[in-house]
């Protein structure tokens, strides 16, 4: 899968991860952050390059949108939509509010029939989203490794051939993908962040993913 061009908004641990990941799998990698100066030593160290938002944009087949839900609006409209038209763009993003959690569950900004993807889908329509790497740590998103065998990765989007390059590149990383459908799902699957973290919250266990389990 070498000589693929991926654009990663967001230097944080995911960002990061992913960044790494990618690289390491034959991709052509750039990231950016708002921080520039947080990337430099990353940068450097990992052999990844690092420009700005549009600079990020313009590179990337695929971009990866690895931000605070509610910064990834911001994000994209740095990025540039005429950069963005017609890729694909891996949503990590939860809709997590600043707001404390209550007994170990995170909360959300949006209502239970909505979704944070779609929220960007209907922003930036010449796009093509994919939710992914949503509902695991970013210690697990690159080769999981898990006695149990490989994890699920549940996925949603409106393109189809968008979703088939995002599965490849989640087969390649080492996951079972679970393919949810449309937009929509994204309802479903974004809540999965907020499962995934109450152990992590209330018992400092981190080390955990999905798995679906078939007959």
């Amino acid at each position: 899968m070498g000589n693929r061009k991926v654009g990663i908004i967001g230097s944080g641990a995911v960002g990061q991860a992913l960044a790494v990941g990618f690289k390491k799998y034959g991709f052509d990698v750039k990231i950016r952050s708002r921080d520039v100066s947080k990337l430099q030593d990353f940068g450097k160290e990992h052999e990844i390059g690092v420009g700005t938002f549009d600079e990020i944009a313009k590179h990337g087949d695929i971009m990866v949108l690895a931000v605070k839900g509610i910064f990834a609006k911001d994000a994209l409209l740095l990025a540039g939509k005429e950069n963005i038209r017609d890729k694909i763009i891996i949503d990590t993003t939860n809709p997590i509010n600043d707001m404390p959690g209550v007994s170990g569950v995170i909360p959300y900004f949006t209502e239970q029939n909505a979704s944070l993807m779609e929220y960007l889908l209907a922003e930036y329509k010449e796009a093509n989203f994919v939710k992914a790497f949503s509902c695991v740590g970013s210690a697990f998103m690159v080769d999981p490794n898990f006695e149990e065998g490989k994890p699920s990765m549940f996925i949603c989007g409106n393109n189809s051939h968008a979703k088939a390059e995002v599965a490849s590149i989640l087969y390649t990383f080492g996951w079972e993908v679970e393919d949810m459908g449309v937009a929509e799902a994204a309802r479903a699957i974004e809540p999965l962040a907020m499962l995934w973290c109450i152990p992590g919250f209330r018992e400092n266990k981190w080390n955990h993913a999905f798995k679906l389990l078939k007959h």
